[in-house]
């Protein structure tokens, strides 16, 4: 990648001066293709570790390794670019200290040259992200419903109807955004608390179930067009149902081989020229 089309990406202060504007729109890719195809439409691309479940068919997010984030990430930067690619730092690789989160972070921007990494977590994560800005590392912090929590909190039911869980989330929100976080993302959160946060915080917030207040929204592209199925939350649009025009293509392709209606003439090499010999050997045996 050029130094040129590097820098004509969508920044991270780009991102950060959406607060309260025009809303940021963002969409997950992990791979090339995928990344090509969504890039003209969005600000900030997330290369999330639900690729864990989405492509891998993992039952968690757990399962996802530093070494895999970094592939995709590097597939989804070579795919894109226009917009911001952030990239998810997956369980267990920025839990046990700041140097840890700084190790995983440092690697993988450098084998990626993505825009910044994301963390879930917030009052507890605070120390970490300020390791990270204070080394030039931007950071997508992540509360509300946090996946790689799900062993923990036991689900991923919506969060912050009580007013005692709905205080520790807007707590997880002004620490992540004291600490340095470039932005938030809220998700599967109680929308008047979402609403209240977005209007607290100096920061943009990234909704996913949360509120139509946020500064921006994301989605997972698989849930968007219909390509992951195990489960739909309820925050999901479904703008397509690709997984069954998939399935009735294959099945289209199916017949036509069976029936050897593929492949055709016009798909084989040589095939008029040996119709052309064939002719020619039948007429000398004449």
């Amino acid at each position: 990648m050029s130094a040129l089309s590097r820098i004509s990406r969508i920044s991270v202060p780009d991102i950060q001066a959406r607060k309260g504007s025009e809303p940021v729109v963002c969409l997950t890719a992990y791979t090339a293709p995928t990344a090509k195809q969504v890039d003209p439409h969005t600000d900030l691309i997330l290369v999330g570790d639900s690729l864990g479940m989405v492509l891998y068919g993992f039952e968690t997010t757990l399962p996802v390794t530093l070494d895999m984030m970094i592939a995709h990430g590097a597939a989804v930067m070579r795919g894109s670019s226009q917009a911001c690619v952030i990239i998810d730092l997956p369980f267990g690789s920025y839990h046990e200290s700041p140097e840890q989160a700084f190790r995983s972070a440092s690697l993988t921007l450098k084998k990626t040259g993505a825009n910044g990494v994301k963390l879930e977590g917030g009052v507890e994560m605070a120390d970490t992200i300020t390791f990270l800005t204070r080394r030039h590392i931007p950071v997508l912090a992540h509360i509300g419903v946090m996946p790689q929590s799900v062993n923990q909190t036991g689900g991923y039911q919506a969060r912050g109807e009580d007013a005692m869980e709905a205080k520790r989330i807007i707590a997880d929100a002004m620490a992540v955004a004291e600490a340095g976080a470039f932005a938030v993302v809220i998700e599967s959160t109680w929308e008047p608390v979402a609403r209240e946060i977005t209007s607290l915080l100096s920061i943009p917030t990234i909704g996913i179930g949360a509120s139509n207040a946020c500064d921006g929204q994301i989605l997972v592209t698989e849930d968007m067009i219909g390509l992951f199925s195990n489960f739909t939350p309820k925050f999901v649009k479904r703008y397509a149902d690709l997984g069954q025009e998939i399935s009735n293509l294959a099945a289209a392709y199916a017949a036509d081989v069976r029936s050897r209606r593929f492949p055709g003439p016009e798909h084989c090499f040589g095939a008029d020229k040996r119709k052309a010999k064939i002719a020619s050997v039948s007429r000398k045996a004449v």
